[in-house]
């Protein structure tokens, strides 16, 4: 079996920089424990693997340990490909997944992810998180999914060195952190996720589900531009659109082969 791979910078306009995604595309899914492996041999943070569905797709994500039911930066790397190598003249492509059908747009240079919200609620600081971060934060917030810190300011987002095992034994698979943003940014953010066998994400779309309706209402504005303060770091436009979230950013593509199984 022979199966075309790419590599993708996700949320940024150039290599080596954003989220690297690696995308897959496969006439039928084989076993799980495949699925898995190969993600695991690439060593990236996900693994988008794609399947026709009529004239849709269907998307999976697994990191190198788990899979996971929602990833924004493995999504648009899918979306580029599918538009720019597979079927150029699409403008538009519907991803079905666990979260539901996902859409992705062509605009401009760029792409816009459609994708559902993740509302928070606050919550009482977890046992564990303040030592975690070596930070009191100013409040929390949680999901089914993440927790989320609040910081007093950018800052403090960039500057964290958090204690990765630590953060590894809270109750919930990730952790956020976010704060008003500096310079151009409406908000900065960064995403841990040792659970999940992601020591740092850089660019996490699914991350910004729960940020752009928190900063929406926080901030008194539906559309927001985000920067994710990792190493790499990465840009999003962002838009609130009644229960889902609009995630803009651009791709650049760093390898193209394929893979013998």
């Amino acid at each position: 079996m022979r199966a075309p791979i790419y590599q993708l910078d996700a949320f940024t306009g150039r290599r080596f920089a954003g989220n690297p995604a690696a995308v897959m595309l496969l006439e039928s899914y084989p076993a799980d424990s495949l699925l898995q492996a190969i993600a695991e041999e690439n060593n990236l943070s996900e693994t988008a693997f794609v399947v026709p569905e009529g004239k849709d797709y269907r998307i999976r994500w697994f990191t190198p340990a788990v899979e996971v039911p929602l990833c924004g930066h493995g999504t648009l790397a899918a979306g580029a490909v599918i538009m720019e190598r597979v079927a150029p003249e699409r403008r538009r492509v519907t991803f079905h997944s666990l979260s539901g059908p996902l859409h992705v747009s062509r605009v401009g240079d760029a792409y816009a992810l459609d994708f559902p919200q993740r509302p928070a609620a606050e919550v009482a600081e977890p046992p564990g998180l303040a030592e975690a971060l070596g930070i009191k934060p100013v409040e929390v917030f949680a999901d089914a999914f993440n927790y989320t810190a609040l910081l007093a300011d950018a800052r403090a987002v960039r500057t964290l060195a958090p204690d990765i095992e630590a953060i590894a034994r809270l109750d919930r698979t990730g952790l956020i952190v976010t704060a008003p943003g500096d310079g151009p940014y409406d908000i900065v953010s960064r995403y841990f996720a040792p659970a999940k066998g992601i020591a740092e994400d850089p660019v996490t779309g699914g991350a910004h589900c729960m940020l752009v309706p928190y900063w929406a209402k926080r901030l008194g504005k539906t559309s927001l531009y985000a920067f994710q303060a990792s190493r790499r770091g990465g840009e999003l436009r962002c838009r609130l659109m009644g229960d889902r979230v609009e995630l803009r950013g651009a791709c650049a593509f760093y390898l193209e082969g394929t893979v013998s199984l």
